[in-house]
């Protein structure tokens, strides 16, 4: 969606609020199969709206502006049917089935105000038959709302690539004969992980660009903050939901505080928390202790309670790490991973000394999935540098610089193994 004319934040959120509403409307209707086509039109629809509501020559936004672009893209998606000679029998099909089609209104008008298709298109976009990176793609594009060309900047590919990833992940959706609908409750679980997942992916690309020369990317978090929060709406009454929202509002708080001149990584310990929003703090304080009062802790809960307890801490000396440490063994218990392990192993040093964080770093050397990975030469060159071992920090500093591929973590590791001395 580019128009000509400059959107108004509030116009251009309502769209995108609105965007997945529609086109969860229209695939529920004609079906997944024609998801290219109702995207299209979704699409067109988006831009009607935006030039329409702010050109300054029209009433501004509808009184139903929901109803407002479901007719311009029901009569869009009619048009292209129309203008296609082989889809013509099923344009007819879809008129037989629903005759209010022909004038553009929605046939489920009379649903609730607040029916929404949005978790459902979230579940389309999360199906297990796609790849991790191909239900981030997708989820972008067709529940954010953003373009391909938004996409792939943020993913630093080709336009072209992008494309080809979207319309692949269309492809096999269909081709697994998914259904626009709700999964069967014995895979609603693993569908939400996945949704929870995706979500999470998207926040951290954003908060830590993985590559290039740009240490964070406002607008991809901003996007897993919006799409977290429209998930809480429809899923009030899950824990994890609510942690993974509490998480990202926690992590975010500190994105003004993360970086220096010139774009310059300051770590945690260093940060100014006089620049942390309090705000999204105490936001985020409350929705974590709320969920932990009702619901079992799963894994974004226990990680939204860590970083909560790093927030109330006025100076990085004040910091209970006693506390995080009992946290991160409850989350290396609900789900054991390296990462887990390897955040566990600060804890530890910071409770035990460095020697006992470094025994626990030990196993992560030979597992395939931390392999070459900078962080555990990262976190590995820190404890060494805590337990006074210069050379070995230094060696390890430079060793993690090598093998990051983003150019703010780069230089800062560079800066660490550097202020070391022989």
């Amino acid at each position: 969606m580019n128009p000509a004319v400059p959107v108004p934040p509030d116009v251009e959120d309502l769209l995108r609020t609105l965007a997945p509403q529609i086109l969860g409307t229209l695939v529920r209707r004609h079906g997944h199969g024609a998801f290219d086509a109702c995207e299209d039109a979704v699409q067109e629809a988006l831009l009607a709206g935006a030039v329409q509501w702010t050109d300054g020559a029209g009433a501004g936004v509808p009184e139903n502006p929901r109803g407002w672009l479901l007719t311009v893209a029901a009569r869009r998606l009619t048009d292209q049917w129309r203008s296609d000679r082989a889809r013509r029998d099923r344009e007819a099909a879809v008129f037989a089935r629903d005759p209010s089609a022909r004038d553009g209104l929605a046939p489920d008008e009379d649903r609730p105000a607040d029916h929404d298709d949005t978790l459902t298109l979230l579940f389309l976009c999360c199906h297990p038959a796609l790849s991790p990176p191909s239900q981030v793609a997708l989820t972008l594009r067709a529940v954010g709302g953003l373009t391909t060309a938004q996409i792939a900047r943020a993913f630093l590919v080709p336009e072209a690539t992008m494309a080809q990833r979207v319309s692949r992940a269309k492809q096999r959706i269909k081709a697994a004969g998914a259904r626009f609908g709700m999964p069967p409750p014995d895979e609603r679980d693993e569908r939400l992980r996945a949704v929870l997942h995706v979500l999470y992916l998207i926040f951290n690309e954003g908060y830590t660009v993985s590559s290039g020369p740009d240490l964070q990317r406002d607008d991809l978090t901003a996007e897993a903050i919006r799409l977290a929060r429209a998930l809480r709406r429809l899923l009030s009454d899950d824990g994890e939901v609510t942690g993974l929202l509490a998480l990202m509002m926690l992590t975010d708080a500190r994105r003004a505080a993360r970086s220096g001149p010139g774009g310059r990584l300051i770590p945690l310990t260093e940060q100014d928390r006089t620049l942390w929003d309090r705000e999204a703090i105490e936001e985020g304080a409350r929705l974590i202790t709320e969920a932990l009062t009702w619901s079992p802790p799963g894994p974004y809960q226990l990680q939204a309670a860590i970083a909560a307890v790093h927030a109330e801490a006025p100076r990085p000396e004040d910091t209970d790490w006693p506390q995080i440490l009992a946290l991160y063994r409850l989350l290396s218990h609900v789900s054991p991973n390296p990462m887990v392990t390897l955040n566990e192993a600060v804890a530890v040093a910071m409770v035990d000394g460095p020697a006992a964080g470094l025994e626990l770093l030990r196993p992560l050397h030979d597992d395939d999935r931390m392999s070459g990975h900078h962080r555990l030469a990262a976190v590995r060159a820190h404890l060494l540098e805590m337990a006074g071992d210069a050379y070995g920090a230094r060696e390890a500093y430079r060793q993690a610089a090598r093998s990051t591929t983003s150019l703010p973590e780069q230089r800062y590791l560079e800066s660490r193994a550097a202020r070391l001395k022989h």
